[in-house]
């Protein structure tokens, strides 16, 4: 608690990142017992852009998620409490989607052929507050097997390489991502 909670303070006092407060809000409940859906960072470079995803990481606690929790043909906040957020310094393409830099919102859309990433514009809302009509783009996710099932979710990047990276979501039984380029 104490190293997450120093991160937290670290990130927001640093000048280079603009890093959301969101991701980093109270690590505990009003009763002062810890959330739980704890918050959770996941920061990579791509290129000159640096990337921080602040957002709260939900566990299965025996739930079936996917299909269920997460339901088919609904948007997600892809995380849990306040809206997940991404911040780059520079603009980059997510799948052919170009997104800006600065401080942007994601969310899901599962279906059982194919999960969207969608990156919208609205920032500061709790992470069930969504408004179509702030959408930046909706990108394709590709689906990747995983050995075995995952209890807590994470949002994490992968195969980073100086001009690309691939952004996961997993959780459950679920691995889904989209390739980032600069």
């Amino acid at each position: 608690m104490f190293l997450r909670s120093l991160a937290c303070t670290l990130l927001l006092a640093s000048s280079t990142l603009a890093v959301p407060t969101l991701g980093c809000a109270a690590q505990t409940a009003d009763s002062g017992k810890p959330l739980a859906s704890p918050a959770a960072t996941a920061m990579a470079t791509v290129g000159d852009a640096k990337i921080t995803i602040a957002y709260n990481a939900p566990s299965v606690r025996g739930r079936k998620i996917v299909g269920g929790l997460v339901p088919y043909g609904k948007v997600w906040r892809t995380g849990a409490n306040p809206a997940t957020t991404i911040t780059t310094t520079s603009d980059l393409h997510f799948g052919k989607l170009l997104v800006p830099a600065g401080t942007h919102t994601i969310y899901s859309y599962p279906s059982e052929k194919e999960w969207l990433l969608i990156l919208n514009k609205q920032t500061g809302q709790w992470g069930t507050e969504y408004d179509i009509t702030q959408d930046l783009g909706r990108v394709p996710m590709t689906a990747k097997p995983m050995a075995s099932p995952q209890e807590v979710m994470s949002i994490s990047f992968e195969n980073t390489t100086a001009t690309s990276a691939e952004l996961h979501v997993r959780w459950e039984k679920t691995d889904e991502f989209v390739k980032i380029t600069k």
